[in-house]
């Protein structure tokens, strides 16, 4: 998987884990795509931060931080269709 997808996707699912924490699969799909980025990518550091866009922030292998910029809409979008379908609802 690219790196630039592995990102947006972990990104994605960390949002709605962090959103949903009760959500096993979230939570479990969320550790999947941070391990790819560890060791598929050697990225390390890896954390995000919401400022109207989101921002993805993590260290490489040659010790430089790095950032990369998603918009909100993209990066919600899948929290929002997950809270918008009842069976993912039920209290």
């Amino acid at each position: 998987m690219k790196r630039e997808d592995a990102l947006f996707n972990w990104l994605q699912i960390q949002v709605v884990a962090d959103a949903r924490p009760e959500d096993r699969s979230a939570l479990d799909t969320a550790a999947f795509f941070l391990q790819l980025l560890q060791e598929d990518h050697q990225m390390s550091d890896i954390g995000y931060r919401q400022e109207g866009s989101w921002y993805v922030l993590f260290g490489n292998v040659d010790s430089q931080s790095m950032e990369v910029r998603y918009p909100a809409e993209s990066v919600e979008a899948l929290l929002v269709a997950i809270e918008s379908e009842p069976k993912y609802n039920c209290n």
